[in-house]
């Protein structure tokens, strides 16, 4: 497995063991600001309206939800509600 796909995995799983929390704690919002980071470090300029957008394929899009899910049953929801509010600052 590749550093990217590694990265990627390791926030993945840390906001798989968030389901339970709250998407607003700061704990949740340093995971999706270092989620933006690293996009915009790795693809592509991820802006806020970007990784709104991906927020809101997280679950709209099973396919997104699915590779999400693999993590932990509503993984891709908690990551879609922690983007959500943090977009909406």
């Amino acid at each position: 497995m590749n550093a990217q796909a590694e990265g990627i995995n390791d926030i993945f799983r840390r906001a798989a063991a968030m389901r339970q929390g709250d998407s607003a704690s700061p704990e949740a919002q340093a995971l999706v600001k270092e989620w933006q980071d690293f996009v915009s470090a790795n693809y592509y300029a991820c802006t806020d309206e970007i990784l709104a957008g991906l927020g809101e394929m997280y679950t709209a899009d099973e396919r997104f939800q699915k590779n999400l899910d693999r993590f932990g049953e509503g993984t891709a929801a908690v990551l879609s509600a922690a983007i959500q509010v943090y977009c909406g600052k």
